[in-house]
């Protein structure tokens, strides 16, 4: 399958990983689009942050970034980074399970691919909406 799962400079597995391929392959599809090359790189606060410094010139920590190397509209493909330390964080703070912000945040950067925005209120709203489409269609 096309869609995969990497760690830089951490040690990180993700659980049900076939299972999460699935769920990915399927909000794609559910969108009539194609799955394509998809990288999901789960790695540190440090690791992500020189990849925003480097790539975005940004010199802030972020949960994700993401690369969308799409083709063609239809076609959904990309790298997704990750920092695992952000995410953990963010649930403590959430006051959620690890593994649902991870699923969220997996959610949210394949939702980047696939077009979707969030700089503003609204494309925030939106966003949301959509990872929280996405997490209902996740079964454990």
């Amino acid at each position: 399958m096309p869609i995969r799962f990497f760690t830089e400079d951490i040690e990180f597995s993700l659980p049900q990983k076939r299972k999460h391929q699935k769920w990915v392959a399927e909000i794609i599809r559910e969108k009539n689009l194609n799955v394509g090359e998809i990288n999901y790189v789960f790695c540190s606060d440090k690791y992500l942050h020189e990849v925003n410094l480097e790539y975005l010139n940004h010199d802030n920590y972020t949960d994700i970034i993401t690369f969308d190397q799409s083709e063609s509209e239809k076609e959904i493909s990309g790298d997704v980074f990750i920092s695992i330390d952000r995410v953990k964080e963010n649930a403590e703070l959430q006051n959620v399970a690890f593994i649902e912000e991870l699923r969220r945040v997996l959610s949210h950067g394949l939702l980047h691919l696939m077009g979707y925005k969030d700089k503003t209120k609204t494309e925030s709203n939106q966003m949301r909406e959509q990872e929280n489409a996405a997490l209902v269609k996740f079964i454990n």
